[in-house]
């Protein structure tokens, strides 16, 4: 099994670490400072190969890999949104399946999240899999340095897909930007009485930078979108800060929280879990604070 992360000015995003560590620590860097990344695996990575190159063209970086992979019969790429790109433009060239969104990848097992459900596969020997970021975890019990090679990959030799024609690379916009990879997350739960807080939610995690997300309950009201579902089910993060309003923290949420650095709570209930769980616990209807936060930041 081998990883292939992608990387951007030297950036591992989200789920980056768990797949080298699904691996056994064997991964392909490829894009842009990969050195500076190859750094940040010290404790996880065993077998490093980095190919310098513009990670902007998925079509053009899977055409460069794709013969060096043939021999590799196990390719692991995180969820992330480029992996999520790179991955089916590997899968077709190696001629191979893709397993997306799996939460456990062993050579004769793959067990895949498909909405609420869980599925337990028996893979072909050669395959391509996405690790869904947050889900496996990762520890640093490497103790000797990888070994690191370095790999020449020319973009304009033929056979890859085709790419888009990047225009420009622009700062990520916490409205829109996938929920695995949020520093902030303003969490909405069941003790939010309708779906215009929700537009509110967004409202003040524009003026912080701040993403919305949502418990189960909230995505089956069809309040918010699917992807917004932080849980087991639904997206799993690890935010630096989350703000819970009216989450009571039922196991399936909280399970798919990662460990934020902060963590604060907006309750009724000061005894349900995500009170527990919050460095600062305030005991308030959410709604009145969701509806006096929007009007400090809209004023």
């Amino acid at each position: 099994m081998i990883a292939v992360i992608v990387v951007r000015d030297g950036v591992l995003h989200a789920g980056a670490v768990e797949a080298v560590a699904e691996c056994a620590g064997r991964a392909v860097l490829i894009g842009s400072a990969t050195t500076t990344a190859a750094e940040q695996l010290t404790g996880y990575a065993t077998e490093l190969v980095l190919a310098e190159t513009d990670a902007t063209r998925p079509g053009a970086c899977a055409g460069a890999l794709a013969p060096r992979l043939a021999g590799e019969p196990i390719v692991v790429l995180p969820a992330s949104p480029d992996g999520r790109d790179l991955a089916p433009r590997l899968a077709a060239l190696l001629r191979r399946p893709l397993l997306a969104n799996a939460a456990r990848i062993e050579p004769h097992l793959v067990i895949t999240v498909r909405g609420t459900h869980m599925q337990r596969l028996s893979p072909e020997p050669a395959f391509v899999a996405t690790l869904i970021p947050g889900v496996r975890g990762a520890l640093a019990n490497v103790t000797t340095p990888p070994t690191v090679t370095t790999l020449a990959v020319d973009l304009e030799l033929p056979g890859g897909p085709p790419d888009a024609t990047c225009v420009a690379v622009l700062p990520p916009d916490a409205a829109t930007i996938d929920l695995a990879e949020a520093n902030r997350i303003l969490g909405g739960g069941a003790g939010l009485d309708s779906a215009e807080r929700f537009a509110q939610l967004a409202a003040i995690g524009a003026s912080i930078d701040a993403s919305v997300g949502a418990t189960r309950v909230i995505t089956d009201r069809h309040w918010i979108g699917h992807e917004r579902q932080i849980g087991t089910t639904g997206v799993v993060v690890r935010p630096q800060l989350y703000v819970a309003f009216g989450v009571s923290g039922a196991v399936q949420h909280t399970s798919g929280l990662g460990h934020p650095d902060h963590v604060i709570s907006v309750n009724t209930d000061p005894h349900c879990p995500m009170m527990q769980m919050a460095d600062l616990a305030i005991v308030a209807d959410a709604n009145a604070v969701v509806g006096e936060l929007v009007a400090r930041v809209t004023q």
